[in-house]
């Protein structure tokens, strides 16, 4: 069956489904797509008015590439749509010199030629001396990086998707995901439609959904808290995100408003949330001890209170890599799950290969180590 008559399937129209959903209408699929509530919507993954895009990685270098062919696609839909999803202001990233995610971005950096520059503690204090390094730390410039503005971007996804043909189903959740010998049913409350294949992307609902998935995915409740800062430093003419990578691993970008910073923490320092659809949203007074200590040993230009929090969830792998490709035993299937905390400046990039998966059955992006194909159980 041809791409232009193929059938799919949007099971999640949020940070990876409205990207999907975008590069399946514009290959010519018919795209029908659901969500519980509605693209750009606060309860999910995709909230906190700001992310971060950069091209170096710390995890793994073999992101890079796909990292690219994100910054390209980037660009694509904010040409389609005439919005600014994306700012290029740079990203710094710092930490200790002997530590592993470091020693990543160096590599990566050297061996795909990534635009960079590389700061002394001097040249540091001089051009960014809002933040403090420690003894033995390094500090690289990211310059093809900046901030990303997430429910914007998703809404716009989702809109362009629906401009070229697309349908979405708001406020309509999927109850059941059928394969079949030649496509899959979609079950929701109001009966099942037939598709060729579906592309399912349920963010922190991925275990209520698929209750027999063979990997685990860890469902934890994130805080983002901002600052406001006692000098101008972090408003001058740049204005760099930025990832410190230990002892603990942290990040901040200044808000596009030029008010206050948002910091944001990592994994480990993330509870579990428990049932999606109960998540506590107040942050008790303790939750915040972790922000102070933070701004006192490297931001001392932040005034320690926050003026606004924001909670919402994230998925994460054992491995830290995600979900990408079918379901075991279902070719029609196309998962996307389990971004560990790294998914949405890479969402394009995805789109497009789950657009790949479900058209064609492959990929020619390098996804072999993200892959579920032949993937261990964990």
């Amino acid at each position: 069956m041809s791409a232009a008559r193929k059938r799919v399937a949007v099971v999640g129209v949020g940070t990876m489904g409205s990207q999907a959903a975008w590069r399946l209408a514009a290959r010519g699929a018919e795209v029908v797509g659901y969500d519980r509530y509605a693209p750009g919507h606060d309860r999910s993954a995709a909230g906190g008015e700001t992310r971060i895009f950069r091209s170096a990685h710390f995890e793994d270098s073999r992101y890079v590439p796909l990292l690219k062919h994100a910054d390209t696609l980037w660009e694509q839909l904010q040409r389609e749509t005439g919005r600014e999803l994306r700012r290029l202001t740079g990203c710094l990233l710092m930490g200790p010199t002997e530590q592993q995610q470091m020693a990543t971005v160096l590599e990566s950096i050297a061996e795909h030629g990534l635009d960079h520059e590389v700061l002394d503690t001097e040249a540091l204090a001089k051009r960014f001396p809002q933040y403090r390094l420690e003894d033995g730390d390094a500090a690289v410039l990211d310059r093809r990086a900046g901030l990303i503005r997430p429910e914007l971007t998703i809404q716009t996804a989702a809109r362009r998707a629906e401009q070229l043909g697309a349908v979405i189903h708001r406020y309509t959740t999927v109850r059941e995901i059928v394969p079949l010998a030649d496509g899959v049913e979609i079950r929701t409350d109001a009966g099942g439609e037939r598709f060729d294949a579906a592309v399912v992307t349920p963010g922190p609902w991925v275990n209520d959904l698929l209750p027999d998935l063979p990997w685990e995915v860890e469902i934890r409740r994130l805080i983002s808290a901002w600052f406001v800062p006692t000098t101008d430093a972090w408003f001058g003419e740049e204005r760099p995100a930025f990832i410190r990578t230990a002892p603990t691993h942290f990040y901040g970008l200044p808000s596009p408003d030029g008010v206050s910073v948002k910091l944001g923490l990592s994994q480990a320092l993330h509870k579990l949330a428990g049932d999606p659809n109960q998540l506590e949203r107040t942050v008790q007074p303790e939750e915040l001890e972790i922000f102070a200590e933070l701004i006192g040993r490297y931001l001392p230009d932040l005034h320690p209170d926050p003026t606004r929090l924001s909670v919402f969830m994230e998925g994460y792998t054992k491995s830290s890599r995600p979900l990408v490709g079918p379901l075991p035993g279902a070719e029609n299937v196309v998962l996307l799950a389990g971004f560990s905390g790294h998914g949405f400046k890479l969402s394009p990039a995805f789109g497009d290969i789950a657009a790949d998966l479900a058209l064609d059955g492959t990929s020619a992006q390098p996804i072999d180590f993200i892959s579920t194909v032949d993937r261990v159980a964990a």
